[in-house]
């Protein structure tokens, strides 16, 4: 089984690369970009079955910072 975390800044946080990426995107001719948030992808192959609860104890005690950042948990069979 594969778990997909995506990690994200919180709304509150500001986000300098995401303002960059909008920024640039808009610079090359993109002008329906209104904004940008950038984030982080990480895939864990797990052996076995996925336990959602170790999933999020990993996430809280490593993959992100729960003070700054949100994370979703996706299990992929």
């Amino acid at each position: 089984m594969k778990a997909i975390i995506h990690v994200s800044l919180k709304k509150a946080i500001l986000d300098p690369q995401g303002k960059a990426i909008a920024s640039a995107l808009k610079t090359m001719g993109f002008d329906e970009v209104e904004d940008a948030r950038q984030g982080k992808v990480i895939e864990i192959m797990l052996n076995g079955k996925g336990d959602e609860a170790r999933l999020r104890d990993m996430c809280d005690r490593l993959l992100a910072n729960p003070v700054i950042e949100d994370y979703k948990i996706e299990l992929v069979a």
